[in-house]
């Protein structure tokens, strides 16, 4: 848990580094020599650009969704303005404090801010607001956002226990068809798209409703989480002790009441106790809240997530498992009937990296990034089948391109990761060809990555940090120190690491990891 002088003294290194102004002039650069990746690349950071906008009833610009999507939601908007920080930390700070702005005085967070209207007829919320919202707090040593976003979450906490809660479990319950942003999906299926009068107090009548909801669920514990850590931050220390009990309950209340093992799977639980048997995206979006303990993320891995029959099609993850009899074919625009959904795609890093799968994850971004570039239009979804985006989905879509942006530097460059630095290094990939990567950390320190014939050069604050062969992630420490080297691709793979004029050979089996020292 990180205190208070922690986090001031990352405010007082970000008042130093260019990654804490607006300006874009020192935002993170990658080239190549690759032609078609770079103009996708390009493209994709346009597209971003482009949706830099500023909405009706908040003054600032925010990350809009973009294509068909005129407006900040929620469920993703800050979000995608997290991924978005190093390009526009302004931005990533507007696409929370609009919410926050926004709020209702009985604690009710809107879904969304459009240019029609701010709305309030849903609750749809996926990653939390609170989790995003203290990374970059945490990262940057804002305290006016940490102070905003820690008053607006708790009180966003109490509206759901008294409004989310009509049947007592201490569950989140879903009202709506909005509520999760499943539209089209086959889970809400004869289910109200929307609360009736605009209003998620209400929920219809005449349907199995309230259900108790896994991933709303999962989202108010993540969000408990963040807030633990928020108070800690503030020097809450009781608040964030209650904080992490309630959280923790409510992680037991989804795993006794709304996980069933034998199908290694999390449903929905109608009014009348009868699970809503759809698998879907559900599962991963438990796994990015870290609600599943290795063991259990293990199983639903095993039997679930990597099967080829399932979820790991050939561009994954679909919306719907391939061999449910719910998968909606033919794919219509905006579905979560079974596309395979960039927002999917750019909540993964949340969780693969974390449950310790770099090298499935490796497969996964390089699938999508191939499909974006021969397609080069950032559109909302694709057949899992083929890699084909839906032609009625408007082009300039911000989580499409915002996945082909963080991929490139997850796949062959550089991302920062809380107290560290993950240098991935890929000399064959076509990302690679002749590229260098180049950005500002935190702590106001260049970090570069720079390709040659068969591996790179790593250098932080213009000093070498290492010299590597082969195909393999190195960890450095904030400082350039080296802590271990991990397996990135699917087969074994040799790398040698020089540091120091000193070499080290290793073999790095798929997700194996190695220590190092300096």
């Amino acid at each position: 848990m990180i205190d208070r002088r922690t986090l001031l003294a990352a405010g007082a290194a970000a008042l130093l580094a260019p990654s804490a102004r607006a300006e874009t002039r020192d935002a993170p650069r990658f080239t190549t020599t690759n032609a078609a990746w770079q103009a996708a690349y390009d493209k994709a950071l346009g597209v971003l650009d482009g949706n830099v906008q500023t909405m009706p009833r908040y003054s600032h610009p925010v990350l809009i969704e973009g294509s068909a999507y005129q407006g900040i939601w929620m469920e993703c908007g800050p979000h995608e303005a997290l991924v978005y920080r190093k390009f526009r930390p302004d931005v990533a700070k507007n696409s929370h404090m609009c919410f926050f702005e926004l709020q209702r005085a009985d604690g009710q967070l809107p879904c969304n801010n459009k240019i029609t209207e701010t709305g309030f007829g849903q609750i749809q919320m996926v990653v939390p607001i609170a989790a995003t919202a203290w990374e970059i707090a945490r990262a940057t040593g804002d305290e006016e956002l940490l102070n905003a976003a820690y008053t607006a979450c708790s009180m966003w906490d109490a509206w759901l226990l008294k409004y989310r809660n009509t049947r007592g479990t201490g569950l989140t319950e879903g009202f709506c068809t909005y509520d999760t942003g499943h539209d089209n999906s086959p889970r809400w299926a004869g289910i109200p798209a929307q609360c009736p009068n605009k209003d998620a107090k209400l929920y219809p009548s005449g349907y199995t409703l309230p259900w108790l909801c896994p991933d709303l669920s999962a989202t108010t514990f993540g969000a408990r989480r963040a807030l633990a850590e928020m108070a800690g931050a503030l020097g809450k220390t009781s608040d964030a002790d209650r904080w992490t009990e309630s959280a923790e309950a409510m992680r037991a209340l989804i795993l006794s009441k709304l996980h069933v093992a034998e199908d290694a799977a999390f449903y929905d639980l109608d009014a009348n106790n009868q699970f809503v048997k759809v698998r879907g995206d559900v599962l991963t979006r438990m796994c990015g809240e870290h609600v599943v303990d290795r063991k259990t993320f293990d199983d639903l891995w095993a039997r679930q997530i990597s099967s080829p029959t399932a979820f790991w099609a050939p561009y994954p993850l679909p919306s719907i498992a391939l061999d449910d009899p719910k998968f909606v074919r033919p794919i219509p625009r905006n579905s979560w009937g079974g596309a395979s959904q960039a927002l999917t795609a750019l909540r993964a890093p949340r969780w693969m990296e974390h449950y310790g799968r770099p090298a499935e994850f490796g497969q996964m971004m390089d699938a999508w990034c191939r499909a974006l570039v021969a397609d080069g239009t950032f559109r909302q979804q694709m057949d899992p089948l083929t890699g084909a985006f839906n032609a009625e989905d408007p082009a300039g879509y911000s989580p499409a391109a915002l996945v082909m942006m963080d991929y490139t530097w997850r796949l062959a460059g550089i991302d920062e990761t809380g107290e560290h630095l993950n240098w991935n290094i890929r000399p064959g990939h076509p990302a690679a060809q002749g590229a260098v990567f180049t950005m500002t950390t935190d702590g106001g320190r260049t970090a570069e990555l720079r390709y040659g014939k068969d591996g790179a050069t790593l250098s932080l604050a213009g000093r070498p940090v290492a010299a590597v062969s082969g195909t393999g992630r190195v960890t450095t420490d904030k400082t350039g120190a080296p802590v271990s080297a991990t397996g990135i691709d699917l087969r074994p793979q040799k790398m040698t690491l020089r540091v120091n004029g000193r070499d080290t050979r290793l073999v790095l089996t798929p997700n194996g990891t190695h220590a190092l020292t300096a």
